[in-house]
């Protein structure tokens, strides 16, 4: 679905969230991490990542989210970013995290977030949207219905951190995303861990059967890249790759796209 759905901007089509209309109290910016193919050396998707004015990291704009502004807060990060695209001439994906309990009616919720999309002219199919696997949500039917809606009107799912937390696969038995990221816990050395290893085959294989597309972030070293593609794993994001640009598109070091020059505990 592209077309904007005009039944939405009544005002007795909008959620008691989406009448808030409360200044937020403080300013925020994105730096933008790009998710690279190893197929063909493109990017898939830039990550918006959430960062304060001056660059600060993103715990400095975090700790200013409370219950009184949260619903504002990611609101405003949807919009933002996606403007933020579009002004750099973002022609990827786009991949923006949310609060699943800043969600109220996921159908109303997400009025802004699709005036965003057309007044920046950026295509819905374009826009993922990731929910943390280690974020507390006080109902698990109410983020597998966020995510069924999000995916009816155009967009790509995803779970962030898959591995961190404790709910990860039985958020996956009950809804299957677009993609899946594996948590860097996992990544962190998996070319030398067989523990590791193990785990990582174990999901890829899942997610093969059930149709979602894996994602290894915290790409940090050739080791790790060539043990996760050789499992079948292409898209990644790391600092191996690139790190975080602020209020820009990063470039990929031809470094990152090297032959293989390590070798990996299972073949030694």
């Amino acid at each position: 679905m592209t077309d904007f759905p005009t039944s939405l901007t009544s005002p007795d089509q909008r959620c008691v969230g989406c009448q808030q209309s409360e200044p937020l109290g403080f300013d925020f910016a994105f730096a933008y991490q790009p998710i690279v193919d190893l197929r063909d050396h493109s990017i898939f998707a830039h990550e918006a990542l959430v960062r304060g004015t001056q660059g600060e990291g993103a715990q400095f704009v975090l700790d200013q989210v409370d219950e009184s502004n949260r619903y504002r807060f990611d609101q405003r990060c949807r919009t933002q970013a996606i403007a933020g695209a579009a002004a750099l001439g973002m022609q990827t994906h786009l991949s923006i995290n949310f609060m699943p309990n800043a969600v109220y009616r996921p159908e109303l919720c997400i009025r802004s977030t699709l005036e965003a999309a057309r007044a920046n002219n950026f295509p819905l199919n374009q826009l993922i949207f990731e929910t943390l696997e280690s974020e507390h949500v006080d109902n698990n039917r109410h983020l597998t219905n966020i995510l069924r809606e999000y995916r009816e009107f155009g967009f790509k799912t995803a779970i962030d951190d898959f591995g961190a937390g404790y709910s990860g696969l039985g958020l996956l038995a009950d809804f299957q995303p677009d993609l899946i990221k594996l948590d860097m816990a996992l990544i962190r050395d998996v070319d030398q861990d067989r523990v590791r290893q193990i785990i990582v085959r174990g999901i890829v294989t899942i997610c093969e059967q059930l149709g979602v597309t894996v994602i290894a972030e915290g790409i940090e070293s050739a080791g790790e890249r060539d043990f996760l593609s050789d499992c079948g794993i292409f898209l990644m994001q790391g600092y191996w790759f690139a790190k975080p640009a602020f209020k820009a598109l990063a470039e990929v070091s031809p470094q990152a796209w090297a032959n293989r020059s390590v070798t990996h505990i299972e073949d030694i």
